[in-house]
């Protein structure tokens, strides 16, 4: 059974990282998109990064078109939206797929770990929200309507 650090992703520059790099750290995943109802959470978890990266957090972004088409754009697109239009300081790795044939596999993962509601693993739309603990097991999953400064209490106890 795989692990959380058994995954690599694609970051927007290209690179292949390993989430290897984040062991020991506790881990906000979230699927984001630039043109969702929701685009503004990229202020508040890019808030919630910023006070929190010292003491262990670091927030992962990684956009998706899955959900009406709402990251339309290519890698530069994306990280020039992210830093001209919210100044995102948290790691954002390439476009991917949450759900279906061609989800990447950190997010079969993380579903599997921590199913939603009625035990749906379906994401059913951007910026849903994976807590993952220093140890690599997902101590929570969190629906878009959940804003990152609610999250706040539940970050902090893990670290």
């Amino acid at each position: 059974m795989p692990d959380i650090y058994d995954f690599t992703a694609r970051a927007n520059d290209g690179e292949d990282v390993p989430l290897g790099r984040y062991r020991g750290k506790v881990m906000l995943i979230v699927n984001t998109a630039s043109k969702c109802g929701f685009t503004p959470q990229y202020a508040g978890l890019d808030a919630l990064y910023r006070d929190l990266r010292d003491r262990g957090l670091v927030v992962l972004g990684f956009p998706c078109n899955q959900f009406g088409a709402q990251e339309p754009g290519d890698a530069a697109e994306i990280a020039n939206f992210c830093t001209l239009t919210y100044d995102v300081s948290f790691p954002l790795f390439d476009k991917v797929e949450v759900n279906g044939s061609h989800a990447h596999p950190l997010y079969t993962w993380l579903k599997a770990q921590a199913p939603g509601l009625l035990g749906s693993q379906a994401i059913k739309w951007n910026f849903t929200k994976f807590l993952v603990r220093r140890d690599g097991t997902v101590a929570g999953r969190y629906a878009p309507t959940v804003k990152p400064d609610a999250m706040r209490r539940d970050v902090e106890a893990l670290l």
